[in-house]
């Protein structure tokens, strides 16, 4: 990516993510930070935050880690595959996902985002394989 984009920047690109309450504090190739508070609207039983909700948290900010890592004349890229462990529930507070590059090849990234609470707990771990989209040379 030639230039640095803000945080805010990049997520109003994905409506979703927003509209869900996922807040982006920081954005480099090397660490993309972001986090989502607990509402009862995105529970599930018992008042834990919804896994898919802690899904597209570690999604969102893993995409932008992928995002931010594209190679020259890339499009974009698209999650292909995403592995998450589940480690507790969290039925307060905000969530912090942080993510981080294991692999950048010129078709596939692979992006690793720790789920912790406000106690610095993990709640969570995914995995997620991106792939790169070419643009369209027609």
């Amino acid at each position: 990516m030639s230039s640095p984009e803000q945080p805010g920047d990049l997520l109003a690109t994905m409506p979703f993510a927003a509209g869900l309450g996922i807040e982006l504090r920081e954005a480099t190739a090397e660490r993309t930070v972001g986090s989502l508070g607990w509402s009862p609207d995105i529970c599930t039983a018992g008042g834990a935050l919804h896994g898919g909700a802690l899904m597209a948290l570690a999604d969102s900010v893993g995409a932008v880690c992928a995002y931010l890592n594209l190679p020259e004349g890339a499009a974009g890229t698209s999650t292909v595959e995403s592995k998450t462990n589940f480690l507790r529930a969290v039925t307060a507070g905000r969530v912090h996902a942080t993510a981080r590059p294991l692999h950048l090849g010129g078709t596939l990234m692979v992006v690793q985002t720790d789920l912790r609470d406000d106690r610095d707990r993990l709640v969570g771990q995914t995995t997620q394989t991106q792939i790169v989209l070419r643009k369209n040379t027609d």
